[in-house]
């Protein structure tokens, strides 16, 4: 399972529509906008939140699938605090430390696609940088991280 905070739905409907402009240029499977909260993990369906607000930083690109091209997030202690309970709450360690984002686009791709794709991504919606949103809602997913395609991946 996975726990995903959902952003409001102006800002996932503008994501939505950059990461199907980039899916159609650069490939990649398709999956709903979502900030990470806790990911990877084994628990039961639980679900709960105090809202808090998140802002971005820029279009970035990371070094593999899940994390090819995506909104870095400004690390806000009520998200960072969020994330920190639900490790805690559901008994999960985070081999690496936490980087708040938003994906963009899953994909194995060349630094050269990943940045191409970040200059789309700019050129699709410039105004993204300094966007400020309001956290209200966690969603709790069922992931098969093997499953690249995504197609297993459920909403519980």
């Amino acid at each position: 399972y996975s726990v995903w905070a959902i952003p409001p739905e102006d800002v996932g409907a503008r994501c939505a529509n950059l990461m199907t402009a980039l899916r159609s240029e650069f490939g990649g499977p398709h999956f709903h906008p979502h900030i990470t909260v806790v990911g990877a993990i084994k628990l039961t369906p639980e679900d709960a939140l105090r809202p808090f607000h998140v802002t971005v930083d820029r279009v970035a690109a990371g070094s593999f699938f899940y994390q090819c091209v995506y909104l870095l997030l400004r690390p806000d202690p009520h998200l960072l605090e969020t994330s920190a309970h639900c490790c805690t709450h559901f008994g999960y360690t985070n081999s690496t430390p936490y980087m708040p984002h938003l994906s963009l686009l899953y994909g194995d791709l060349s630094d050269e696609e990943k940045r191409k794709a970040q200059e789309r991504a700019n050129a699709i919606d410039d105004t993204l940088g300094g966007l400020t949103f309001q956290i209200t809602r966690l969603a709790l997913y069922k992931t098969d991280t093997e499953d690249k395609t995504l197609k297993s991946w459920e909403k519980i």
